[in-house]
């Protein structure tokens, strides 16, 4: 059934499984031609500064030339540890110029997990160099240093410090740009950024590179658990940009994009090389939340996609000022990452234009993105679309390893060549992962229609076992959502007092603040015998908790660990 992969037939007319021969290639070759058609073209916009495709190939250049002159050779590791900024962009590229592997680290980190994932990423002898802004070198960085004796250098750099010098005054004067003093170690070389454009020359550096080389070490979120570093060939990432830019059609050179997922994540990083590829022109979000300088960005270049998690999506489409936008320039807005409640969905369409959203699905693991709606044929809302071209795909039980039936819930298993090479350091997780088959076994839960598209319904992980069946919370959220008073809900198992070993079902609801009611008790009341009219009995929540926001991870996603925590802890 999976193996004869029956959902082709839906695929657009064009669509069609490529020749491999299209990603044996380095991600730096395959960018090299956007540095030479499109030099003049407006690749990022920062505030109002605007940079070309032939200045970041430049500042790259420049960026690869100091690493090699500071000792960094080919496989030592550079932990990028900064917000959506130009200097984010350029140690990404530079990095891989020097031919040295990047690693996304959150600026949103504390320094016991900035420690830890240094310190991961310095197993096995390889020099490390951390690319972080003055704020978090001042506060974080300087406490961890000199317990990481794999860290050989560290440069820093300043949110405003692309902008003109009057718009970094003023923002620092009105305490806008945040800033702080980098005082020099005595035991590790610091370096400016700026200083770089000063001292070292744009010309290209000689470096030898194979498609089988390693590119990047990206952590997983660790929402389960301690996060593990996800290990990327060359060849992993130009094949995922290849298949998603043949299944798009996009034309290259021709289109702007707006988006506010982070690129120390898959999915930021992974859209960010979609737009280098094709020569796009993208605009820089440092903070995500703030949705007002998303639409001002949206309202001057009237980008052609918009990418984003759905809780940002949410935020914007309530938002009157984006609403008033006219949309018809967007030809596909993204979503990815996390369930987008069907209504959600609906409310986003009927603003920017049916038919535009084109929700997709993917991890880290499989370089991003694996399936994802038609890009001109039917497109499911509520589903994360079609397995895309050459790759296979299967839902299994996980207990027994089974396939499962079309209509009901199994693992995603993948298997391509965009799949990881393995968790950096842990042998014994990557086999569990990797079966002997190559497929990769993701943790997600989905269900896949007699059309071939997906629905993701939970993580393995995240599943509640309610007296002996299975309730996916994904599920159970996209038809509680439903009800008027409900802006976002998160379904978690907590045990069972009464059945121990049995646990009952928690929701967490974020009222919509529009959404008048009496009191909270008859809310509560209200929403439960509303659950009862549309889900199974053993699905109906047993305890409610209202909140005022949910917490959001680092990208945006609704934060069950958290969730967990403050259930157990109360």
């Amino acid at each position: 059934m999976y193996s004869e992969r029956f959902w082709t037939k839906n695929w657009d007319e064009n669509i069609k499984d490529l020749n491999p021969k299209m990603w044996d290639k380095t991600f730096v070759e395959a960018i090299s031609s956007t540095f030479e058609d499109f030099k003049e073209k407006i690749a990022l916009t920062y505030f109002g500064v605007e940079i070309t495709f032939g200045e970041l190939d430049s500042y790259s250049n420049q960026l690869a030339n100091m690493l090699k002159d500071n000792g960094f050779e080919k496989g030592d590791i550079i932990g990028i540890n900064l917000p959506n900024i130009p200097e984010c962009v350029i140690a990404y590229i530079g990095t891989l110029k020097a031919g040295c592997l990047a690693s996304g680290v959150s600026p949103l980190l504390s320094e016991v997990q900035m420690e830890y994932q240094l310190r991961n990423l310095g197993e096995g002898g390889r020099k490390v160099g951390l690319i972080t802004l003055d704020v978090i070198y001042e506060a974080r960085v300087v406490k961890i240093a000199k317990k990481l004796p794999q860290l050989n250098l560290i440069i820093t750099t300043n949110i405003g410090q692309f902008l003109p010098r009057i718009k970094r005054f003023l923002g620092k004067l009105l305490k806008k740009i945040p800033s702080a003093k980098v005082k020099p170690l005595s035991f590790l070389k610091v370096v400016n950024f700026k200083d770089i454009f000063e001292k070292y020359s744009s010309n290209k550096p000689e470096i030898e590179l194979s498609p089988e080389d390693t590119a990047l070490i990206l952590f997983t979120g660790g929402t389960t658990g301690k996060p593990k570093g996800v290990v990327l060939t060359h060849k992993n990432v130009v094949c995922d940009v290849v298949i998603v830019s043949n299944w798009l059609g996009w034309e290259r050179g021709k289109g702007f994009a707006v988006s506010g997922f982070p690129f120390f994540h898959m999915g930021g990083l992974y859209f960010l090389e979609h737009c280098l590829y094709l020569g796009w022109g993208q605009s820089l979000i440092p903070n995500p939340r703030d949705v007002d300088y998303i639409i001002k960005q949206i309202k001057e270049y009237k980008p052609q996609a918009l990418v984003n998690v759905p809780a940002l999506f949410q935020l914007l489409f309530k938002n009157p000022k984006f609403r008033s936008l006219d949309h018809t320039n967007i030809i596909g807005c993204i979503s990815a990452a996390s369930p987008f409640p069907k209504k959600s969905q609906e409310e986003l369409e009927s603003v920017v234009g049916q038919g535009k959203l084109i929700e997709c699905y993917g991890c880290t693991e499989t370089t991003a993105l694996t399936t994802m709606n038609p890009s001109k044929g039917l497109k499911k809302l509520g589903t994360v679309g079609l397995p895309m071209s050459n790759i296979e795909l299967k839902l299994i039980d996980p207990t027994t390893g089974d396939l499962v039936p079309l209509g009901e819930p199994g693992e995603i298993c993948i298997k391509g060549d965009m799949v990881m090479q393995g968790y950096y350091k842990r042998p014994e997780e990557t086999k569990k992962a990797i079966d002997s088959e190559g497929f990769m076994h993701t943790g997600d839960v989905g269900i896949m229609d007699e059309d071939g598209y997906l629905r993701i319904v939970d993580r393995t992980k995240d599943m509640i076992i309610v007296g002996g069946f299975k309730v996916y919370s994904n599920k159970v959220e996209d038809l509680l959502v439903k009800h008027p008073a409900i802006d976002m809900i998160a379904l978690i198992g907590v045990e069972n007092p009464e059945r121990p070993g049995s646990e009952i079902v928690k929701a967490f609801i974020q009222i919509d603040s529009n959404f008048n009611y009496e009191s909270e008790d008859l809310l509560k009341k209200d929403i439960i015998e509303y659950a009862k009219s549309v889900c199974a009995p053993f699905e109906v929540p047993k305890i409610i908790e209202l909140t005022k926001e949910l917490p959001l991870t680092l990208v945006g996603k609704i934060d069950k660990k958290e969730l967990r925590y403050i259930s157990k802890k109360s």
